[in-house]
């Protein structure tokens, strides 16, 4: 899936959103996906659901299964996985269907905000390459090649649009994903708002896993696994040697640079105090609340910005027109002039 609409994720919110609920239920997680491929959110769901449930028959677990066929991102398998091991998979339907329905939502607020910047460009463009230019020729001007021409200044915003959304998708590779998070962790607000949201998906699942009795080796490979943040994998992974050592996971935070103090001083106080369930869920509130409303700003701010500077292009080029139509060297200032 290239394109990934607001409906889209909200589609894919109500399919964890059903999850959760039958599995909290009671329900089994097979009787739960028989019963929503019957009725799913959508028509596109029930061929893959359908090859979920045949290898569940064959023997696979829920996670295997649902990596079989590629048809779920690797975070989503990753926060099933760390659900199915814990034995608190219901937790981790609901944290991904809230992810998706918070996910729909900046983009409905992107798009909505981005509507009209897009039509002042479209409308701008219109204007000054193609109507001036022919008026000002006397209507003699190459009509296709103006056209042709507006369409190379608007390709880089197309083919820009075009990577963003392509750089989005979650399906890509471990190798593209690390690629984008380090191009995007320097830019301000929007990085540091996407690492406190692997933070808080990596304390719930955290959480999950060591309070359901998973050795904290392997819990905190999952839970890295599961933040969707290729460089907590990567740090996580450098662990296991020291681990091993007799090391203790906060020792290892501290000395890891991609874990803000904040999280270690709670974690280390969890740790300390027998408490750290509690310490991990404060840990995933506090980074949730906090990475949603710098994602939130930026939602709202990126629009701004580039409207402003859709209007300071167009202000340009109104200076530009009225120069070659007013200025010193147009013909209007020589017939006026007696030239």
């Amino acid at each position: 899936m290239l394109i990934v609409t607001p409906a889209q994720f909200i589609r894919r919110a109500e399919l964890y959103h059903r999850l959760a609920q039958l599995t909290s239920a009671g329900i089994g997680v097979v009787q739960a996906l028989e019963q929503i491929k019957r009725n799913p959110p959508a028509n596109s769901f029930r061929k893959p659901l359908q090859k979920i449930l045949d290898e569940i028959t064959n023997g696979r677990t829920v996670t295997e299964s649902m990596l079989s066929d590629g048809w779920l991102p690797t975070f989503d398998t990753a926060l099933i996985e760390a659900g199915e091991r814990s034995g608190r998979i219901d937790s981790c339907f609901r944290l991904l269907a809230d992810y998706y329905d918070e996910r729909a939502r900046l983009a409905k607020l992107i798009i909505s905000q981005l509507i009209y910047p897009a039509i002042l460009i479209h409308m701008a463009t219109f204007i000054f390459l193609i109507l001036l230019p022919y008026a000002f020729s006397e209507f003699k001007a190459n009509l296709a090649w103006l056209f042709i021409r507006a369409a190379l200044v608007l390709s880089p915003i197309y083919l820009g649009t075009a990577f963003i959304v392509y750089a989005g998708q979650s399906q890509h590779g471990e190798k593209w994903r690390a690629f984008i998070e380090k191009l995007l962790r320097p830019v301000p607000i929007l990085g540091s708002g996407r690492r406190a949201l692997a933070l808080s998906r990596l304390s719930m699942a955290l959480e999950a896993l060591i309070s359901a009795g998973v050795n904290v080796v392997e819990a905190w490979e999952l839970a890295a696994a599961a933040s969707g943040s290729p460089a907590l994998c990567r740090a996580v992974a450098d662990w296991k040697p020291q681990l091993d050592a007799g090391r203790t996971p906060a020792e290892l935070v501290n000395s890891t640079p991609v874990f803000p103090e904040t999280f270690f001083h709670l974690y280390h106080s969890g740790e300390i105090s027998g408490k750290l369930d509690e310490a991990l869920r404060r840990l995933h509130d506090f980074y949730q609340e906090e990475g949603t409303h710098k994602l939130q700003m930026v939602a709202q701010w990126v629009p701004r910005l580039i409207y402003f500077i859709v209007v300071l292009i167009i202000a340009y080029a109104i200076l530009q027109a009225w120069s070659h139509i007013y200025g010193p060297q147009s013909e209007l200032h020589q017939i006026i002039n007696g030239q």
